[in-house]
Formats: C-alpha cells, structure tokens, sequence
C-alpha cells in the first residue's frame, strides 16, 4: 500500500504564521485591509487572503492613500515607511517577524555608534530583497550588502568591519563570508560578525534534505515567486533525484511508477499546511490501487 507522508517540519515560519494571524484577525471586523507587498510568497494563500479582503499594494501607493490600515510583513520595513505612513495618517498593524525586528534594533544602535567613524556595516544577503531593504534602512541607507564571496571586492579591508546576516540565508555561507574576510582583513583593525541567521529557517535545510533522503517520491510544494522555495527544492532534488516541484495539487495528473512505495510531501517557509494536505490527498486519489 503507497504511504504518502507530510513532512511536519515543513510549511509556514512562526513569523509567516504570525503575520497571517495578524491579518485575519483585523479582517474579522472589516473588509478590506491594504498589505504593503505580498504577505507571503504563494499565490493560492493570497488567493484565500484575497477573499476576506485582504489588498496588496506597492511602497508607491502609499503616497496616494490617507487615513486607512496598512499590515506590514514578516519581512520588516526601514524607518522611512513608518515616516510616511505617520504623515499620510495610516494605521499601521506591524507583523514584523520577531527575529528580524530584534535584528532591525541590533543594527540601527551599532549604527548610531560608529556613524562617525570608518566602520564599514555590512550585510550578508540578497540584494534588494525586503527584509534586506529594512536592514539597510536602519543604516540611513549606509550598508554594504554582499551576496556572495565575489562582492567582498566592495569592502576596505584596511577599515573596520561590522557583518550581520539577513535572517534566512544558510549558515555555511555565512561560515564562508567570515573566513574570507578573517583571512583578508588587515591585522591593525578590527573585525566582529554576528550570526542573526533564525534557526527555525536554517535547520529546514538539513531537515528537508532527511525528509527526501527518506522517500522513493518527493512532491515539493512552493509558490514560483518564493526564493527559499527555489532554494529548498534545489536540496531536496540534491537528496533524492525523484523529486517534483509543484505549486499546486491539480498539477499532479499522472500516477506514479509501480515502484513507489513511499511518498514524501514537503515545501517551502511560505507553503501553507493546507496546500500540502490537499497535496497529499490528490496522490492518494490518482494512486488509490496501489
């Protein structure tokens, strides 16, 4: 008999959940709710936000609207949102995720304490990402932000150096940054690093890699737009070679080869547990003999 499992590890972050909990909860007493960019990565649960009212708008917008509520995501925002938000009398509900408002507050002090100075304030993550965008805010707009080993070109290794790290990238290549720069910096300044990395997101990885490893079939379950999805299915694939990426159930349509015994269901910080419950469903459906 085919045993198709979830993985428990998988699906929405605390501060994805928080965030939607947030939502909810104002849409229980009205019908419509602006959120400043798309509260989550994936479309069917903005779908399902979407019919309770729920409105995605720009960072644009919010020059052109007064005196509504605006949600702000996971992700954070600078100090420049919370400043036009004040001037157009826009409520704000902040569903800023823990960790990365914790972050926001770490970096903005060591801002205000060697602003001026020569310490370079660096960020390990993806550029032009939100919460990197916020990170940088607290900085005026100051920050280095490297992506890879290849950007440490952007730095003055003859300065002081300060390195944070977005709160989603893994953690051997934050390992990476630090030893290279370790090794380049000059002996006559100084360098400290902080691992702001959130370990609920970092042991997805090992996590996931398990789950496949331990399965014929993996359907791997994400939005397109969301980049720990790309990331994550690249690992599980890595794992296990039979794995599937899917955004929703209705795209599985054929069955599965006769010997497949054991079936893994497994996704992204983003995925919600309903889709990969449906998910599951869908494979017992079309595989209901074996």
């Amino acid at each position: 008999m085919l045993e198709v499992t979830i993985d428990h590890e998988s699906g929405f972050c605390f501060g994805v959940v928080k965030a939607i909990q947030s939502a909810e909860r104002e849409l229980a007493d009205t019908d419509e709710l602006y959120c400043l960019g798309d509260l989550v990565h994936n479309n069917l649960e903005m779908d399902r936000l979407k019919t309770l009212g729920l409105r995605t708008i720009k960072h644009d917008d919010l020059n052109h609207i007064k005196k509504r509520t605006v949600l702000l995501r996971a992700h954070g925002e600078p100090p420049s949102t919370y400043l036009l938000a004040e001037e157009n009398q826009i409520k704000i509900i902040d569903a800023t995720c823990p960790v990365v408002l914790q972050l926001q507050r770490k970096i903005h002090r060591c801002y205000q304490e060697c602003k001026d100075s020569q310490t370079q304030l660096v960020i390990y993550g993806k550029q032009g990402h939100a919460e990197v965008n916020g990170l940088v805010g607290q900085t005026n707009g100051t920050a280095i932000v490297i992506e890879s080993i290849d950007d440490l070109n952007k730095l003055n290794f003859d300065q002081d150096i300060i390195l944070f790290s977005q709160t989603t990238k893994p953690l051997d290549g934050f390992g990476q940054i630090i030893e290279v720069i370790t090794q380049r910096i000059s002996p006559d300044v100084k360098f400290n690093y902080y691992d702001t990395i959130c370990r609920q997101v970092a042991n997805r990885l090992p996590n996931i890699q398990k789950f496949a490893a331990g399965h014929d079939w993996i359907y791997f379950v994400a939005g397109e737009k969301s980049s720990n999805g790309k990331m994550l299915f690249e690992e599980c694939k890595k794992a296990n070679p039979h794995t599937v990426f899917i955004t929703e159930a209705s795209e599985i349509s054929e069955r599965l080869p006769a010997n497949i015994q054991k079936v893994g269901v497994c996704g992204a910080t983003s995925t919600p547990k309903w889709l990969m419950e449906e998910v599951a469903a869908r494979i017992k459906e079309i595989n209901s003999d074996i």
